[in-house]
């Protein structure tokens, strides 16, 4: 029976781990469709990157033994993860890409360096001990990686960035693989999910206590915290030089027609033109202030939401 019930939890977390691991597909969509990483940052992905390699070798049958969904779960989410950074890779700037590479290496260096120690120096229990504290010192980390959006809301006193759906699924997925690692006594896998399981609690206690301050993003934009505020804004600006020329064609096709027309008699043209040139300079003060708006806004900061969880166990 202990065995069915750890198998039942071992699949729920598999379930759960999966949805986690796909839920920035939406920020990476408009990635790859603005062709620029803008202000979001590749490092969560990194560091859930190497979280997922080293608890997907952990997992391995000669490393710790009845592990094997653990592994499972770590390895699509490795893919995952990988798929992620060679697309921050791809659309970032040459400073941003160069410091991206550097903490890629690193990431590819640490496992490395514990996949060639525990087949080359470790053996039985001690290589079980040493791959299991390396993972358990990543999965920690990747769990830790929400204080920030929890210290954001309790000082906006708003979950605007905290959607309930994702603080829900991270506390399922650390509760499931909490209950995995206890019937399986195994203090690698219910430690750091204890901490995860715990985390999530938290934010779903904050979501109860704010749930009723969803404030639009342009709400915080004088408190220069979230780049949704940019995200809202640049949408606008996007959209406002397309405006402009609009206007500018409607003002030169009427000023050709008024051109065409009887010399020295009024035309109904030249009240057109009039009203054009009205209408585009409205549509540039109004692109003059959204781009001020734009700049008053946070600088170099992402969205807290997009990065609350690049991948978890």
């Amino acid at each position: 029976m202990e065995h069915v019930a750890r198998f039942f939890f071992g699949v729920s977390g598999n379930v759960i781990a999966l949805f986690l691991f796909l839920s920035p597909m939406v920020t990476f969509w408009r990635i790859i469709k603005m062709k620029s990483t803008q202000d979001f940052s590749g490092v969560p992905y990194n560091v859930a990157l190497l979280n997922c390699l080293l608890l997907a070798w952990y997992g391995l049958p000669f490393v710790s033994p009845n592990n094997i969904l653990l592994s499972t779960i770590n390895v699509t989410g490795s893919v995952i993860e990988a798929i992620y950074v060679v697309i921050f890779l791809i659309f970032a700037e040459r400073r941003s890409r160069l410091r991206l590479l550097g903490l890629l290496g690193g990431v590819v260096a640490i496992f490395t360096t514990v996949v060639l120690v525990s087949l080359l120096a470790l053996h039985g229990n001690g290589r079980d001990v040493f791959c299991g504290v390396a993972g358990t010192v990543s999965c920690i980390c990747m769990y830790a990686a929400p204080l920030s959006v929890m210290r954001l809301v309790i000082k906006t006193k708003s979950v605007e960035f905290m959607p309930l759906l994702l603080s829900l699924s991270v506390f399922l997925c650390g509760t499931s693989w909490f209950i995995y690692g206890l019937l399986g006594l195994d203090p690698f896998i219910y430690i750091p999910n204890g901490c995860g399981c715990f985390l999530g609690m938290v934010q779903l206690i904050l979501y109860a206590m704010y749930r009723k301050n969803k404030g639009p993003a342009t709400a915080l934009a004088g408190k220069g915290d979230p780049a949704a505020v940019v995200e809202v804004e640049g949408a606008k600006k996007a959209a406002a030089p397309v405006e402009v020329a609009e206007d500018k064609i409607k003002v030169d096709n009427i000023v050709a027609v008024d051109k065409s027309a009887v010399k020295g008699e009024p035309s109904a043209a030249g009240e057109e033109v009039e009203d054009a040139k009205k209408a585009a300079a409205e549509v540039k003060i109004k692109v003059d202030d959204i781009v001020a708006v734009d700049k008053s806004a946070v600088k170099g900061k992402s969205s807290a939401a997009g990065e609350q969880v690049g991948g978890h166990q």
